[in-house]
C-alpha cells in the first residue's frame, strides 16, 4: 500500500430549479468524498479543475483548498463536500486533481476521475 493514497468519489446531480435552459444556464451540484486510504496524514492544499461543456469549450478553475477549507486527513478519515458548476450546455464533463502536502512536507497529487454532467434524458 502506498503511504500517500487517497480515494475520490463523485456524485453529480442536475439542479433544474437553479437552471434556465432558455438562457443556456445549466447548474449542476457535485458531492465529493475524499478518503485517506494510505498510511500517512496529509492536508489538501489546492485544487485544479478542467470543465468541458458540450461544445468542447474548456475552462480551468484552480485555487486553495475546497469550499474555503484545507482539510487534513489522517488514515481512514473522509472529507465530504458539495460544490457546483454552471455550464452553457446541457451536458459536459469535469476532471482534475487535488494537491496534498504530507506532514513530512512531501507534496503529491490525487487525481479526480472524469465525471459527466448531464441533464437527465438529454442526448447530445
Amino acid at each position: 500500500m502506498n503511504e500517500h493514497e487517497f480515494k475520490v468519489t463523485v456524485e453529480p446531480v442536475y439542479l433544474p430549479a437553479e437552471s434556465d435552459p432558455a438562457a443556456n444556464r445549466y447548474v449542476f451540484a457535485y458531492t465529493i468524498v475524499i478518503e485517506n486510504t494510505g498510511q500517512r496524514p496529509a492536508q489538501l492544499m489546492r485544487r485544479r479543475w478542467l470543465i468541458t461543456n458540450g461544445n468542447g469549450e474548456k475552462q480551468e478553475v484552480h485555487g486553495p483548498g475546497v469550499v474555503g477549507r484545507q482539510p487534513r486527513l489522517v488514515p481512514g478519515e473522509r472529507f465530504r463536500y458539495t460544490s457546483a458548476a454552471v455550464l452553457e450546455t446541457a451536458v459536459g464533463a469535469m476532471q482534475g486533481h487535488y494537491e496534498f502536502r504530507a506532514d513530512d512536507g512531501v507534496e503529491f497529487r490525487v487525481p479526480i476521475p472524469v465525471f459527466s454532467l448531464a441533464v437527465p434524458n438529454v442526448v447530445h
